[in-house]
């Protein structure tokens, strides 16, 4: 009897370690190479356990700066943390499988499976099987460090080329950059018309950080090298700009600007997505925005003293404006709350008083509750409604 007791509990050590290897080989396919945007609980776990600490950490801060300094290393040793989590459970799970399958010591079963996962041939074992099992573990080993060494510069790749529209956008439009800045500054120097060229570029933009921040997540926490820079803000400007071009300015409008906008909120819902964040996807003409009509004409007062050319009827441009601004307003805030944004007139100014509490992470790995609390505050604002030309 006690030996059929004991065979049966070798049978459930061994399937136990086999099931922690192949669920750890399938979380860094579907990290590492799966080419799209898939929820992996493992590495949603070490991500928002280290987003916590980060954050309990950063909101000691008194100031911004020394937040940034603290969550501008979240991203990379978050990252950095997935392999060594992946390969410490599946030297767990081979010493399950040794210790299952052989009559040595549980020590000596992590000690060889140690030695086999990260090639240093200090220890091997007697028998064909073993000897098996041994090669499957350093070319795991092995694997797992070649998956990282090409993850990597894939990483930096994508981040350097989010950055560069990011970087040039201070030119046009300030530090923080404002949609009021950029039509003052370009007016003055080549003609509003000149904004219309930008419009492309940034569709493409959107597109690459769609694709990008989607099947490489861990990108959407990368900090630009300026702390008072931002990809989301940057976004959210030339958003903003574009709608308020086609609502307010009176000057000829590329249509590239309506396809820019449509480009722009899609990514951020598909970001938005994978972090379970709260919206509307088909938002009604009624629904509030961010943007309060007081702030809407404020920015129009300013615009007009300084020579730029509006439309007359202000009212159906607020109409217009917001009937743009409500397909993006929700994700765009969100995501300024989840990554900690500069402050960004119009987008990070709408969260930045509640994003240093730390909350219970959701089942998508970070927070979205701190979020939908940021977004319903805003309800009570004054608002405008959207007219048939919120959707294209």
């Amino acid at each position: 009897m006690l030996a059929i007791v004991e065979i049966i509990a070798r049978i459930l050590i061994f399937l136990i370690g086999s099931y922690i290897i192949v669920e750890v080989v399938s979380a860094a396919i579907r990290t590492f190479v799966l080419p799209r945007s898939v929820f992996v609980a493992l590495t949603g776990v070490v991500f928002r356990l280290t987003y916590a600490l980060f954050r309990f950490r950063a909101s000691k801060k008194a100031s911004y700066e020394e937040r940034d300094a603290i969550m501008a290393l979240f991203a990379p040793i978050a990252l950095l943390m997935q392999p060594v989590v992946w390969i410490v459970l599946i030297i767990i799970g081979y010493t399950l499988i040794f210790w299952a399958t052989t009559t040595i010591s549980l020590y000596d079963a992590f000690s060889l499976s140690g030695s086999s996962l990260l090639t240093l041939g200090f220890t091997k074992s007697e028998g064909v099987g073993s000897l098996i099992v041994e090669f499957s573990a350093s070319v795991l080993g092995l694997t797992m460090v070649a998956l990282l060494i090409a993850y990597l510069p894939t990483m930096y790749a994508a981040f350097s080329k989010r950055e560069t529209l990011v970087t040039m956008l201070e030119t046009r439009a300030g530090s923080p950059p404002s949609p009021v800045d950029m039509f003052i500054r370009v007016n003055d120097i080549r003609g509003l018309e000149a904004i219309n060229a930008m419009w492309e570029p940034w569709e493409v933009w959107f597109a690459e950080v769609d694709e990008t921040h989607t099947s490489l997540v861990a990108l959407v926490f990368f900090r630009s090298p300026d702390p008072h820079r931002s990809w989301i803000t940057a976004g959210g400007v030339m958003l903003d700009t574009a709608s308020l071009m086609i609502s307010a300015v009176d000057v000829e409008v590329s249509p590239n600007a309506q396809l820019m906008i449509r480009a722009g909120y899609i990514a951020l819902r598909h970001i938005a997505d994978y972090f379970s964040i709260d919206y509307d996807a088909n938002p009604k003409s009624d629904d509030p925005i961010s943007i309060s009509k007081f702030e809407f004409h404020e920015a129009l007062n300013q615009l007009a003293a300084a020579g730029v050319p509006l439309k007359a009827d202000r009212e159906q441009a607020w109409r217009d404006y917001s009937g743009w601004r409500v397909n993006y307003d929700r994700p765009l805030l969100a995501l300024a709350a989840l990554t900690m944004a500069p402050y960004a007139p119009w987008v990070s100014d709408r969260s930045l008083p509640h994003i240093f509490q730390v909350e219970t992470p959701n089942a998508a790995g970070i927070t979205s509750s701190l979020v939908r609390r940021v977004l319903r505050r805003k309800q009570a604002l004054p608002q405008g409604n959207s007219d048939n030309r919120r959707k294209l």
